[in-house]
């Protein structure tokens, strides 16, 4: 399958398995979380213990500080709980145009760390929050008990700020199940519809993304026995013009001990960037890989970012 894949996006740019023109650099704290969602390809929680240490994010402001231009994408199973978050965030100031916190919105409701939302207005943060639906049911069969109130709460917390207005605020959803999403217009405009007339909300843009089946959600798939099925389903619904765009043309994934991969799922699987003789690439690497390119390590979760309007970080490819 992963070979078949690999001659459709031949077919479609002789150039496809090179990565140029580095746009953004995704900086993965680690899977240290205050949830253990369902569907969390890193498989975080609060008993996470990867974490990202000073020296790693000390090369990451190097890099941004050196490479103008690069989008900062930061997270991991929630970065805000990393001991170095605050620093590495001040440490890119002024380095990198747009910087991006992912966030599981409920962190901002735990006891000390009621800090949070002032400190992304007064950095300027894009925040992109995770909500898998509007509806209260579904949130808490993902992430468990209570978890769409305090999200709800956050919200209004980053309204308050002026996040959904002058303040970049997105929202994230992902499937429940072993489907891949459907327009994301359309569900972006019942979102806001649903999320203003019952409490108020108001945010810029939805991201829809595809479930991955790699981590726990592969762990449910193969439960229900639903593994094949969905794999088969996503190589069926490959779509041309969303392979022409998926994210690993552009963005290069950092783990929490500076290594180099693809994007956040091959992090996830353990595959990395390597060199020519086998060598695994660091932060350090990427300079040299981004100038001369370097081949794209693909699998057959990679059909969840081409498979209908197509995933990515941040939305619909098509």
């Amino acid at each position: 399958m992963v070979a078949a894949f690999k001659e459709r996006l031949r077919e479609i740019d002789p150039m496809y398995i090179t990565f140029e023109g580095l746009q953004t650099l995704q900086v993965n704290l680690g899977n240290l979380c205050n949830l253990s969602c369902a569907h969390c390809h890193v498989s975080a929680s609060p008993a996470g213990d990867r974490i990202m240490g000073p020296e790693v994010m000390e090369k990451i402001v190097g890099l941004l500080t050196r490479r103008a231009g690069i989008t900062l994408d930061i997270t991991g199973g929630c970065p805000e709980m990393t001991p170095h978050f605050r620093a590495l965030v001040e440490g890119t100031r002024g380095c990198s145009p747009r910087r991006m916190v992912r966030s599981n919105l409920t962190i901002m409701t735990e006891p000390g760390m009621e800090w949070l939302p002032e400190f992304y207005r007064e950095e300027e943060l894009v925040v992109i929050a995770s909500l898998p639906c509007y509806q209260e049911e579904n949130v808490e069969r993902q992430r468990g008990t209570g978890v769409f109130a305090r999200s709800i709460e956050a919200l209004r917390i980053l309204n308050g700020m002026g996040y959904g207005d002058t303040l970049e605020l997105n929202l994230v959803y992902n499937p429940g199940g072993p489907f891949i999403p459907g327009s994301q217009r359309e569900l972006e405009e019942a979102y806001k519809a649903e999320l203003l007339t019952r409490y108020g909300i108001r945010f810029n843009n939805l991201y829809t993304i595809a479930n991955a089946p790699i981590g726990r959600f592969r762990e449910y798939l193969e439960a229900k026995g639903a593994y094949e099925r969905y794999l088969a389903m996503l190589a069926t619904r490959f779509n041309p013009e969303a392979a022409r765009n998926i994210m690993c043309r552009t963005l290069v994934s950092v783990d929490w001990k500076g290594f180099l991969y693809n994007c956040d799922f091959n992090q996830a699987v353990g595959l990395p960037i390597t060199s020519s003789n086998g060598e695994i690439l660091k932060i350090d690497d990427l300079e040299e890989a981004a100038a001369t390119g370097a081949e794209l390590f693909l699998a057959q979760h990679c059909y969840c970012c081409t498979a209908g309007e197509g995933s990515s970080c941040t939305g619909a490819l098509s």
